[in-house]
């Protein structure tokens, strides 16, 4: 079995046919900025949950909207979900 990469697609954009790989598809810095932005998104829901009361709803609020936006905006706007058939 060979362990050599193919490409998946190549970037239609470019004139000089540049190959998109797993490997350079994501920048590191750019990984790196989206993942604190979403571990900020799951620790702020996290934390709505200290000032939950049975008097006051709105911190559960605030915690499933967060942690549905630090779930769903990597799954589904930043991640490759209509990629299934490129492999």
């Amino acid at each position: 079995m060979s362990s050599k990469i193919t490409a998946s697609n190549q970037d239609s954009s470019s004139n000089q046919g540049t190959v998109r790989t797993p490997q350079n598809e994501n920048k590191l810095a750019g990984s790196i900025v989206l993942f604190v932005i979403m571990m900020a998104l799951f620790l702020g829901s996290v934390y709505s949950l200290s000032f939950l009361t049975l008097d006051n709803p709105w911190p559960m609020a605030v915690c499933l909207v967060l942690f549905a936006l630090a779930f769903w905006i990597p799954q589904a706007v930043l991640g490759r979900s209509d990629s299934a058939g490129e492999h």
